[in-house]
């Protein structure tokens, strides 16, 4: 019998499936590597504006596009067709031998204030690959300056929003490296950012603020900043757009101009050190411009050797009105749509 390739895409589909419920296998554990699926199995190549190398994740209502020749990034997280992430127009009008581009979905390591300069796991290229269903991988090149390589493996559910971003750090150098995972989003901008605080802070008014140069002000006071029951509420521009938050909570949520609210989920670890400057678990930066930059931070990773370690972010789209007014916010609408996300 004669199958046509539509058909042998939907063989292996049932034989994915197949293997899935006969072994159990968990996430990121499917015995597939660097295979050109096909949309039936929610995973392609494909072009994406001047980059020819793209990787699309989709479901029936959610679309990703993984980045892998400038900087490991995602260029797109929409929910039916409304992308959360800013994207640029030099970003849109990018093509290969151009300054990189580095707007959308970026990840990085930090601490940010000694950090070295690392355009190898910036904007260098990476390695892209399909690895199952719904699911890619990322791999940068090693970094001399750093002395790391990084792989970022990412999930999306076949049914909901959510997508698994799991960013791997691996010292590849002959001495110990202390470096932090560090997320630096760029979501649409003007939108209203809400973090949901755990009491005590180490700071008065439970965020830091940067001032001028190197100064972090410990006890700002901001027009645009407030705080609502369990949440820090920024809801326009502050004075000062850099603010760090030490909140345990493992969660921050977005409700953008274009009627999404985007969550991101995270571990914190109570008792680990945080490596940045003030300690932080979160930073948000909030311009008077197009984006606003949704930083989780993970804690310091005291790296042998030839020894890695993992950060995981767990990202949700959900439709949500954006209010006339920022007093307009239903926050017992944002804590129903969180729960809804979750449930199985």
């Amino acid at each position: 019998m004669h199958l046509t390739i539509r058909h042998k895409r939907i063989l292996l589909a049932f034989c994915v499936m197949a293997l899935t419920s006969v072994h159990g296998l968990l996430p990121f554990q499917l015995p597939f590597h660097g295979l050109a699926y096909s949309a039936e199995l929610g995973a392609t190549k494909i072009a994406w504006h001047g980059y020819e190398s793209a990787i699309e994740l989709r479901n029936q209502h959610v679309r990703v596009v993984l980045c892998p020749e400038v900087g490991g990034r995602i260029l797109e997280y929409s929910l039916d067709g409304k992308n959360v992430l800013f994207v640029s127009e030099e970003e849109k009008q990018w093509r290969p031998g151009q300054r990189p581009a580095s707007s959308a979905g970026r990840f990085d390591i930090g601490p940010e204030l000694v950090i070295p300069a690392r355009p190898v796991l910036w904007s260098g290229e990476w390695k892209g690959e399909i690895t199952g269903p719904r699911r890619a991988r990322l791999t940068s090149g090693d970094d001399p300056a750093t002395g790391v390589r990084l792989e970022r493996e990412f999930e999306l559910h076949a049914t909901s929003s959510r997508l698994l971003c799991r960013q791997t750090i691996t010292n590849i150098s002959k001495q110990t490296r202390e470096w932090c995972h560090w997320s630096r989003t760029f979501a649409v901008g003007r939108g209203i950012c809400l973090i949901p605080l755990s009491d005590p802070s180490r700071f008065p008014n439970s965020y830091v603020q940067y001032e001028e140069g190197s100064l972090i002000n410990m006890k700002p006071e901001d027009p645009k900043i407030r705080r609502r029951d369990e949440f820090l509420e920024i809801f326009g521009t502050p004075r000062k757009p850099k603010l760090g938050f030490d909140s345990y909570a493992g969660m921050m949520a977005y409700v953008a101009p274009n009627d999404l609210l985007f969550v991101k989920r995270f571990p914190t670890f109570p008792d680990r050190v945080y490596n940045e400057a003030a300690g932080l678990t979160i930073s948000v930066w909030y311009p008077d411009g197009d984006m606003v930059e949704l930083e989780p931070i993970g804690p310091r990773e005291k790296l042998p050797p030839g020894r890695s370690a993992s950060f995981l972010e767990e990202w949700w789209l959900a439709p949500m009105k954006f209010p006339e007014s920022a007093d307009q916010l239903n926050l017992d609408e944002l804590r129903a749509i969180s729960r809804e996300l979750r449930a199985p």
